[in-house]
């Protein structure tokens, strides 16, 4: 099976450099850039970053998704994204923040991505984190217990919901 087959087969839209080596059973690192840099040519596969690469167009891929293949990392969204979209909060929230093993903020395309870092037995705890669309979210109670781990002060206006 060629390349392109199995690139459109796998049902993802983002790949890392590694995840293409994988996929298509290349070892050596020339051949693996090479045959990236022709697919990008030849339109197949749009640049994201360096090392992270993309079958649809950058402004068609799910904002969430995006900011977990960004890090390369395992995250989460979680804390002030999600109590606003809960309604827990009153106040929009433009960034967009995950909680992940170490901390960071990425800019992309006016978007701004918050990474903030927790400890990895809390880290790493399945409870109130579910899969979703090819990336993980926190419940509401998970976001809420993040979100005052982070800031033991914060206010959340709306708790009843």
């Amino acid at each position: 099976m060629n390349k392109l087959n199995l690139l459109l087969k796998s049902g993802e839209s983002l790949f890392h450099t590694q995840d293409l080596a994988l996929l298509w059973g290349i070892v050596n690192r020339n051949t693996l850039y090479t045959t990236i840099k022709r697919y990008i040519a030849q339109g197949v596969l749009i640049q994201v970053v360096k090392g992270l690469y993309s079958t649809v167009p950058i402004d068609e891929i799910d904002k969430f998704k995006l900011g977990t293949a960004l890090i390369h990392k395992f995250c989460y969204v979680s804390c002030e994204t999600v109590l606003s979209q809960a309604g827990v909060i009153n106040q929009t929230v433009y960034p967009i923040t995950f909680v992940s093993s170490i901390s960071r903020k990425i800019e992309f395309r006016g978007t701004q991505y918050i990474y903030k870092q927790l400890k990895p037995e809390i880290l790493f705890d399945p409870d109130g984190v579910e899969s979703k669309d090819g990336y993980f979210i926190a419940t509401k109670e998970r976001a809420v217990s993040d979100i005052l781990y982070f800031n033991p002060k914060y206010y959340l206006d709306n708790i009843s919901k």
